[in-house]
């Protein structure tokens, strides 16, 4: 967590939720202990309510609702854990049927791409790895080439999505 706020954003925005797995683990028991003792919820519960705040935090940050990093994140995760609570908002409530059928046309998409295009976008956007990182891992010349490689694939992507292109089954040209 020691990353600085705006790159935080940024990398929730495009995917990589590592700062909120951390912050779950480093807080579940501070959070837990504040449950019981003024919900009365029991240590699952609490620990629920936690990832179900952390997924709407996520999403507002992936849609745009959150623009701003909050300066005293804990606070603010709190606040919409008891805004939650106070609410009744059932535990892990699925998602829309339209988000969820979006989402798994995405996914279908992508695994149309083949092997390389995923883990070059896999490796960029989930695992957050900067272009020389990459490149590495890949093989590529340098950081450049692999920069090349993710705009590619992504482009393919995009033109899977938008209809417009056939599956890739061959190596990145």
């Amino acid at each position: 967590m020691s990353a600085p706020l705006s790159e935080t954003l940024t990398q929730l925005r495009v995917g990589n939720q590592k700062f909120l797995i951390d912050f779950y683990q480093h807080s579940r028991h501070l959070f837990a202990r504040w449950a019981q003792r003024k919900h009365r919820l029991s240590a699952p519960q609490a620990h629920e309510l936690l990832q179900d705040t952390l997924l709407d935090f996520y999403d507002q940050v992936a849609d745009g609702r959150i623009t701003i990093m909050p300066t005293d994140l804990r606070a603010y995760l709190y606040g919409m854990a008891q805004l939650r609570l106070d609410a009744h908002v059932p535990a892990h409530q699925p998602l829309p049927a339209a988000e969820a059928s979006r989402r798994q046309r995405l996914l279908a998409q992508f695994n149309q791409l083949g092997t390389d295009c995923q883990q070059v976008l896999t490796y960029f956007y989930f695992r957050g790895y900067h272009f020389e990182k990459m490149g590495a891992k890949m093989g590529f010349a340098n950081a450049t080439v692999a920069r090349r490689q993710k705009s590619t694939c992504l482009r393919k992507l995009y033109e899977l999505v938008r209809g417009g292109y056939e599956p890739i089954t061959g190596p990145i040209e």
